[in-house]
């Protein structure tokens, strides 16, 4: 099986991590206002989703690899 595929995982879970980062440090400078801020936080949940997707595949991926 080709071995890029937990990299892309893992460069998919760095960038959600550094996109809910900046949601955050924005939510707390009070960037965001009112429909504004219910909007961002869904994408918030939706990244943090994602991580949680991308951190589960990779654990599993390890679980495979050491078993090979």
């Amino acid at each position: 099986p080709p071995r890029s595929t937990p990299l892309y995982s893992s460069a998919a879970s760095d960038v959600y991590k550094r996109q809910v980062a900046v949601i955050d440090t924005v939510v707390q400078r009070g960037g965001f206002k009112g429909e504004e801020l219910t909007t961002i936080g869904q994408l918030r949940d939706q990244a943090t989703q994602i991580i949680q997707i991308c951190e589960t595949f990779q654990s599993e991926q390890s679980k495979v690899d050491n078993k090979s």
